[in-house]
């Protein structure tokens, strides 16, 4: 898999906008995703730490139905990171979008899943020093499972998974290319951000090695996995 990591990028001011939206229907539980605990204290708070001191202000976009809840959280477990709060929308585009509009007009973003807990810092910097080079930076991994297109509902054929790998966040631009790219209209084949920038015509995204405990809390077993990564030495 190639990927980039220029060495000697010129700093510019990093941010982080962490997308929080999530409602918790898969995990069976009445309880936003991003809130259930892990080593006691809520998923999100071990997302905003990852990137604590490594950017100059992190944005937290919730729904406007979440924000009391996440303050009574802050409270209960006595958590005073410094972040700023900005309201989502109905759509994963529409909270990415009011996050961006929260920041200053240039410098760099990494823009992240609230349910990501695991990104190293390593990781977070290699993101940043990327995309200040080539404008973009797409953290990914191989994909190790054997892969098949349908062709109907029960036919398909086997694909070269060497060709694919699986996407992760965070996703990381120039600010004020990525915030022009937020411009365009919504469509459902946007999955992710890469996928706007790239629908903007905004450049290409230069590919940064991901980490495969860089994992989305989706399921309750994810988040039994995310209890012993806790237990285990912290990344780096």
């Amino acid at each position: 898999m190639a990927t980039t990591t220029p060495q000697h990028p010129t700093m510019l001011p990093r941010y982080a906008v962490i997308v929080a939206g999530g409602r918790g229907e898969r995990m069976q539980s009445d309880i936003p995703k991003q809130f259930l605990p892990i080593g006691g204290r809520p998923v999100l708070m071990h997302t905003l730490e990852r990137f604590y001191g490594l950017v100059e202000r992190i944005v937290l976009v919730l729904p406007r139905d979440q924000i009391s809840q996440w303050a009574r959280l802050c409270g209960e477990h006595d958590f005073t990171l410094p972040h700023t709060l900005a309201l989502g929308g109905a759509t994963r585009f529409e909270s990415v979008r009011s996050g961006l509009a929260s920041l200053p007009a240039s410098g760099l973003v990494a823009i992240h899943d609230g349910v990501r807990p695991f990104a190293s810092r390593s990781l977070i910097e290699a993101c940043f020093t990327t995309a200040e080079v080539s404008g973009a930076a797409l953290p990914v991994i191989p994909i190790s499972n054997s892969l098949r297109r349908r062709s109907s509902e029960t036919e398909s054929v086997a694909i070269d998974r060497s060709s694919y790998v699986a996407v992760q966040t965070p996703q990381t631009f120039r600010l004020d290319r990525i915030r022009a790219a937020y411009e365009i209209p919504y469509s459902p084949s946007f999955t992710d951000d890469a996928s706007v920038y790239e629908s903007a015509e905004k450049g290409s995204v230069s590919l940064v090695r991901g980490e495969v405990t860089n994992i989305k809390l989706t399921t309750s077993l994810d988040l039994k996995l995310a209890e012993l990564l806790l237990q285990s030495p912290p990344s780096p």
